[in-house]
């Protein structure tokens, strides 16, 4: 048996997220990526109307979150972005966790899709663990080194 806490996962549309549940989310996105980070950038991007929220919740706490985007007719590929583990519950292997599921999801609704991400270029290696390949060089996004990463289709059509 293992010691680790159990935690909740929920995936739902913009529409099935509480106004709480959107304001915790944004908040703690905004406290990573704006505050933690000192990066100002479009938190509301207009994105998040349209993709999928994946969450992982301690009781009714968010401790980690992930944006999922369908394929677009100019891009094939699923998304996944706005990654975020809170900062009170680092080192608990949620970022892994997070990414599994994540995965899990984006190969589910759509097997035949690539799966894209933006990384900061520092977590790499970590994307890199999940099978993410770079497929860029490197850039500068909101001042913040970041390279294109792909996984392929769980489910190849020849």
């Amino acid at each position: 048996m293992t010691d680790a806490p159990a935690y909740k996962v929920v995936l739902s549309g913009l529409d099935g997220l509480s106004p709480r549940d959107l304001y915790a989310m944004l908040k703690l996105r905004v406290d990573v990526f704006v505050v933690e980070q000192k990066c100002p950038y479009p938190e509301l991007d207009g994105k998040d109307i349209d993709a999928l929220h994946l969450r992982l919740l301690s009781g009714k706490e968010l401790v980690a979150s992930a944006r999922i985007r369908k394929p677009a007719k100019n891009d094939p590929a699923t998304r996944i972005g706005r990654v975020v583990v809170s900062p009170d519950h680092r080192g608990k292997k949620l970022g892994d966790r997070l990414m599994v599921e994540a995965i899990a999801q984006c190969e589910r609704l759509y097997p035949e899709s690539p799966i894209k991400l933006s990384a900061q270029s520092q977590l790499l290696r970590f994307y890199g663990s999940f099978g993410f390949v770079p497929v860029s060089e490197e850039y500068l996004e909101d001042g913040i080194p970041h390279v294109d990463m792909q996984r392929p289709a769980a489910i190849t059509t020849e």
